[in-house]
């Protein structure tokens, strides 16, 4: 999820420096609006933007603000403030018109999506022929925004030092950290925390076409943003020109589930993102063997060493490791030990990287060692960056607000609980990381009537290409596949990779897509693309190499962190 969610684990592993990134994996982009944001001009009216320029230090960017209801049915004339930005076409005299981008979460800023991936987006026609435009959508981040705590120092009771519970002592602990967020919210949370629904998004989305001149939308969607560019589709299907939609979100398991699902199994269940999170760490152990002990630091036998470390962890209690630009001592878990396993799992590139944390636990390395290693492996996957600057990222709240307003969920702890054991013992390490993810959503005091729950089969204007890898451990690729088969004016291209959402693993997805949105024609039907550096081979970085600066990387840097890692952010003040 995208995706990349702000989901619900909580784990705290320090006060500064790489323990904030030690599984907060930053919300780093959210920190540049307070130093580069030039004060925009009020719009004339409700239907238009005021563009000023801003962040020239990272190219020719515009900024500005679209007002729109807070409600589209309710009888006051209230309106919140959406934030955009765009990166103009570089030939405008071929302009075709914007391209929207969101980055998924939910809760992921596709304003600093667009500062920062804009600039190498696709390709450089794409790029001549758009404006890239990114927005922070409503109750996120600049746009008006959930708020529930004044400052980040508040988020303390928030953090768990375990990145899901493992006994009943770990299960109230992790239930108060919810009470303690929900509580503050149902205090604070102000009138937009009935309005985060991704209907509303997608609503605020076609107000945002129409003020730029758009008459049809052209939008890429990865992880969430899947679900918003699916919701648009069924919303306003005439106004699709092209829509991609990469790393897909089953929106059925998303909202509804079917049967009796929505009152007894939580919605990050439902949608067995587990069951694909275990597929592409099964890819690892694969590829890993495969390459043998020169490429992979935890060959032979690597899932067997794999489970060991695990068995240890969790029988024997943590290790410790010492963060290399403090000095402070944190502890390594048997469930943090799981969160790192599923970040590696959303970007191959760092699976060299992992692999070396593995082989320093298993051989006893020194805590400073395992810093080391960790260190190298967050850069590498780009967790950490040197963008942050202090700001109040609303992390903790946004994304529950949007994805407890979409979904139909228990309302019993019981059922996490139980669902999280069954899932961890039918698919493996992952069940009760993405199970408790979303376990605020049994006392979430918002409710947005105006949610959007299906049918998902409209029609659109023109054709939806949808993206999917076939180990993807967030939105698995069977999510691609049921929306392919749901959109019945859709092509599903198929991408054989490793990682989350398809975003430069594959010259030949790229290209596909780029064609794609210039056209609106869509690749043959059974178009497969293969991702070029695979793991563990010739063709793949390796472990001594730096890889923060590919395009993948970069990529990286601007999606939101893994689901369950998100709301991990500690202040730096």
């Amino acid at each position: 999820m995208a995706a990349e969610p702000g989901m619900g684990v909580r784990m705290r592993v320090g006060k500064r420096g790489l323990r904030e990134a030690l599984f907060t994996v930053s919300v780093v982009l959210l920190s540049l609006a307070s130093a580069g944001l030039q004060p925009t001009a009020a719009a004339a009216d409700a239907s238009t933007i005021g563009w000023s320029p801003c962040y020239r230090q990272l190219g020719p960017f515009e900024c500005g603000t679209l007002q729109v209801p807070l409600d589209y049915n309710g009888p006051s004339n209230a309106t919140i403030s959406i934030a955009v930005v765009r990166l103009p076409a570089t030939d405008p005299a071929k302009r075709i018109g914007s391209l929207f981008v969101n980055p998924g979460g939910p809760g992921g800023s596709g304003f600093d999506f667009a500062l920062f991936a804009g600039p190498i987006l696709y390709n450089d026609e794409v790029r001549a022929k758009f404006d890239i435009v990114g927005f922070d959508p409503r109750g996120i981040a600049r746009s008006t925004a959930l708020r529930c705590f004044g400052t980040p120092r508040q988020w303390e009771p928030a953090f768990t030092p375990f990145a899901f519970p493992l006994t009943p002592q770990e299960e109230a602990r992790w239930q108060a950290a919810d009470r303690y967020v929900t509580d503050a919210c149902r205090q604070r949370g102000g009138a937009i925390i009935d309005h985060m629904a991704t209907a509303d998004v997608a609503r605020d989305l076609d107000r945002l076409r129409a003020a730029v001149g758009d008459q049809q939308l052209t939008y890429a969607g990865y992880s969430y943003g899947s679900f918003l560019g699916v919701t648009y589709a069924n919303l306003f299907p005439g106004r699709v020109r092209a829509l991609v939609v990469d790393g897909v979100l089953d929106p059925v398991a998303w909202t509804t589930g079917v049967g009796d699902e929505a009152g007894t199994v939580p919605f990050s269940t439902r949608l067995r993102s587990d069951q694909g999170a275990q597929a592409t760490l099964n890819e690892f152990f694969r590829l890993c063997d495969q390459g043998g002990a020169a490429r992979c630091a935890i060959a032979p036998a690597s899932a067997d060493r794999f489970a060991a470390i695990a068995k240890l962890l969790k029988e024997h209690g943590p290790i410790q490791i010492v963060v290399p630009d403090t000095g402070e001592v944190v502890e390594l878990n048997y469930s943090i030990l799981i969160a790192i396993a599923l970040s590696a799992m959303y970007d191959s590139n760092s699976w060299p990287f992992f692999a070396e944390i593995l082989a320093e636990i298993e051989r006893q390395a020194t805590p400073q060692q395992l810093g080391t290693a960790l260190g190298a492996f967050l850069e590498n996957a780009g967790f950490i960056t040197k963008r942050a600057i202090p700001r109040y990222p609303n992390a903790i709240e946004g994304g529950p607000g949007v994805f407890c307003s979409d979904s139909d969920n228990p309302d019993s702890y019981q059922a996490w609980s139980t669902q999280g054991a069954a899932a961890d013992e039918r698919f493996g390490y992952f069940g009760r990381i993405w199970t408790w993810l979303s376990s605020i959503c049994a006392t979430w005091p918002g409710a947005d009537a105006d949610r959007y729950t299906g049918p998902f089969t409209a029609h659109t204007a023109n054709p939806v290409l949808v993206v999917g890898n076939n180990f993807d451990p967030a939105t698995r690729y069977a999510g691609a596949v049921k929306v392919a088969g749901l959109l019945p004016n859709s092509r599903l291209l198929t991408v054989h990779a490793w990682g989350h959402v398809s975003l430069f693993l594959s010259q030949c997805a790229n290209n596909t897509v780029a064609a794609y949105l210039l056209t609106t024609v869509p690749p043959p039907p059974g178009t497969v693309c293969e991702q070029e550096q695979v793991p563990f081979t010739d063709t793949a970085p390796q472990v001594t190499a730096r890889t923060t600066d590919t395009p993948r990387a970069r990529a990286r840097a601007a999606l939101p962190p893994p689901m369950p890692l998100r709301p991990l952010i500690e202040s730096r003040n």
